[in-house]
């Protein structure tokens, strides 16, 4: 058994001399102590002095119903977390970005009324953000992270927002616990860093003692979290919403994108370097695929059920934590989004477009989900602030694609000059004022589900969200073998820089209670021997499998959207780089030439042939798979330049295909790679073979078979 966690000690003096401790104070002077078992006991209140009864669940209508905006603890505790970075997004600040249409397959009439959603004739416009949860602006683009996937939908009848994720459930279920959470994964605030980053105390101390975050963290140690490309990146409304049709009959939704050309991740050794090699890798990858008119495509998925079908789950649909399997309910695949334009100005438009989850259209209505509520209040104070007050809606990437018309009036940076005597409604005066209109407007569905026979304000928990690990076990049992090491090494790795033991005790007792093979691995992995063990609410199940939760399970065969490098000598053969070249962009694939130096080599036939990359300046994180064609000659120079050595190496140990032609032996040689290692490496002779065999390995995009070989080396997380 762990001790416990209040009495564990803090890490042990750098050497520099002891200076008293500054006793914290609550604000006003109220000294803050803390107890052993680390309990305050100076009372926790609002910022008026108000003491606070319970700062774990918002205010709402019985255990299950709405969010009330009478709560003005909630209110208070989110708007001052909205204000506290101007003009930088708190989270999901570093941003990437483009324009595109969103075409539905077929009218959607049935289910919904939305207007975007029934003609497959019309295409609407949309813009779209892909963004880090945790770093800053200037941060990289490839930490372990949950990402942002959010959808502006510009449509006839006023703007849609998406605003959603690439993991389909959250850290918490109400939105109170917001603040504290980011608190406790951004940057600590008496140090300023880690940054981008929740390998530290504070972060891992809070979902310790939060279990509702053990699914979503099953997910973020996953290699969900470091994905190859936003174009490689499934997306996830992750609430439940309505959807209402024009005889007022509603169903229940989840929404799910799916890129065209499959999801793919990186290894994690390949994203520590590649935030090294181009901290801008995502950000540059998006770019240059719409640049060369290789548009990014996803699948808009609905998962639509009604109440019989919620009540007979074994989960709440109201829990944020939780999804449904697809095995249990099938996507419907209804429409397609394709991203074929850049923004103009990054400024402009990536850091100045405003999403709002309470940005909806008639047809799509919200549910009782409590982190859904609080967002309805926490992203419009957030943009007010941001943007510089209530005209955020002019600026122009935020600006409806149809009429609108109003009376609100003045504020700062106001754009529309209303002209008129008349600022209200109803009036007599000016008849052209716009007026309220019943039959097409908005209106909130009748029934806001569930129905409950009591309205009795409270704080509190509804029972149905207390099963806080049945779904983590469930991810961890749907993962291939190699998704599984990932996931270890990553608790290893995070766990292993956790400073307080009692924190790490803590977390691994919860471990041990998702699964405990996955428990005793990373305990196995860290070399510890204490833990404290889990006390859940409920006992977790264990359900089915889904594969449909790994990547790797469903991944399509396909190197469509992927990048290829060829690696080259002075006295390469043309003929065949440029056979290999035609068969690689003729699959769907991009290639980039890479020669020792950036002004290119001589080929075979005497002829200058550029390169996209100098060696030293394009390491194989950057590409898919290789092909190593240097001549006889060129062989020996490579053979002494480590860069090119690590390239290989590198190549090799995340697992690539790599294709060469039998002069590179010498580069195998000195690389101390078995050219025989396993499928992944095939021999390419001249113009009789090997490049079918080659693209078709590649479509597999990873060597998993070769994984155990180079774990040491590569699988540290």
């Amino acid at each position: 058994m762990a001790k416990d966690p209040g009495k564990s000690k803090e890490p042990k003096s750098s050497g520099k001399r002891s200076v008293p401790p500054i006793p914290s104070r609550t604000g006003h002077g109220g000294e803050l102590h803390q107890t052993a078992a680390g309990n305050i006991h100076g009372r926790l209140t609002t910022n008026q002095g108000v003491v606070i009864s319970d700062n774990q669940n918002s205010l709402r209508l019985g255990e299950r119903g709405t969010a009330l905006l009478e709560d003005f603890i909630l209110r208070e505790k989110i708007a001052h977390f909205d204000h506290e970075r101007i003009p930088e997004r708190i989270v999901y600040a570093r941003g990437s970005a483009a324009h595109g249409y969103f075409q539905v397959y077929k009218s959607l009439s049935a289910i919904t009324r939305a207007a975007f959603l029934q003609n497959p004739q019309e295409r609407t416009r949309v813009f779209v953000r892909f963004s880090t949860l945790t770093g800053g602006a200037g941060s990289i683009d490839t930490p372990r992270d949950l990402r942002g996937f959010a959808v502006k939908f510009y449509t006839s009848e006023g703007n849609f927002d998406l605003v959603g994720s690439n993991i389909p459930v959250f850290f918490i279920q109400d939105a109170m616990k917001f603040p504290d959470l980011a608190h406790a994964l951004k940057m600590e605030p008496d140090r300023g860093f880690p940054q981008a980053a929740s390998a530290h105390d504070t972060f891992w101390d809070f979902v310790s003692l939060t279990p509702e975050s053990m699914h979503m963290l099953m997910w973020v140690m996953s290699d969900r979290a470091i994905p190859r490309s936003f174009r490689m990146m499934e997306g996830f409304g992750v609430h439940t919403f309505r959807l209402i049709n024009a005889c007022d009959e509603a169903k229940f939704v989840k929404f799910h994108w799916r890129p065209t050309i499959g999801s793919t991740s990186l290894i994690w050794d390949e994203a520590v370097k590649l935030g090294g090699a181009d901290p801008d890798f995502h950000r540059r990858d998006l770019w240059e695929a719409i640049d060369k008119e290789h548009y990014p495509e996803f699948e808009l998925g609905l998962q639509v059920f009604d109440e019989a079908f919620a009540e007979k789950l074994d989960f709440d649909i109201l829990d944020p934590t939780k999804l449904i399997s697809e095995e249990l309910l099938p996507l419907q695949m209804v429409g397609k989004l394709v991203l074929d334009r850049n923004p103009d100005n990054f400024f402009a438009e990536t850091e100045q477009v405003a999403f709002h989850p309470g940005h909806v259209v008639p047809g799509i209505d919200f549910t009782n989900d409590p982190l859904l509520q609080g967002r309805l209040c926490s992203y419009l104070d957030a943009q007010l602030i941001r943007l510089g007050g209530p005209n955020f809606h002019e600026i122009p990437i935020n600006r409806p694609v149809c009429p609108w018309r109003n009376f609100q009036r003045d504020g700062q940076m106001r754009m529309t000059v209303a002209p008129g005597q008349i600022a209200y409604e109803p009036n007599s005066i000016a008849r052209d004022t716009p007026r309220e209109c019943p039959e097409t407007g908005f209106q909130s569905y009748r029934a806001n589900y569930p129905v409950e026979s009591s309205t009795e304000k409270r704080r509190s928990r509804a029972e149905s969200f207390a099963d806080h690990y049945s779904q983590a076990r469930l991810f961890w049992t749907s993962m291939t073998p190699p998704e599984q090491q990932h996931i270890v090494s990553a608790f290893s790795f995070e766990l292993g820089k956790v400073a307080r033991p009692a924190i790490r005790q803590r977390m691994l007792g919860h471990l041990m209670t998702i699964h405990s093979e996955l428990g005793r691995r990373v305990i196995a992995a860290l070399g510890v021997e204490e833990v404290e063990p889990a006390k859940p609410a409920v006992q977790p199940r264990n359900d089915k499998p889904s594969p449909a939760l790994s990547i790797v399970a469903k991944a399509p065969k396909t190197i469509q959207g992927r990048k290829i490098a060829i690696l080259v000598t002075d006295g390469s053969d043309a003929a065949f780089i440029g056979k290999l070249k035609r068969q690689i962009t003729g699959a769907g694939a991009e290639v980039a030439v890479l020669a020792p130096l950036i002004g290119g080599i001589r080929t075979s036939d005497g002829n200058r042939l550029a390169a996209d990359h100098a060696l030293y300046a394009g390491p194989s994180v950057f590409f898919d798979a290789v092909a190593i064609l240097p001549s006889s000659e060129g062989v020996v120079n490579l053979a002494r330049e480590a860069a090119a050595i690590d390239w290989l190496r590198d190549a090799f140990a995340h697992l690539k295909v790599i294709a060469y032609h039998t002069d590179a032996a010498l580069l195998f040689e000195k690389a101390q790679i078995d050219v025989a290692a396993d499928e992944g490496m095939v021999v390419l002779n001249g113009s009789t073979g090997g490049v079918g065999t080659f693209l078709d390995m590649a479509k597999q995009h990873r060597i998993w078979a070769r994984e155990p070989l180079v774990r040491g080396a590569t699988a540290s997380k």
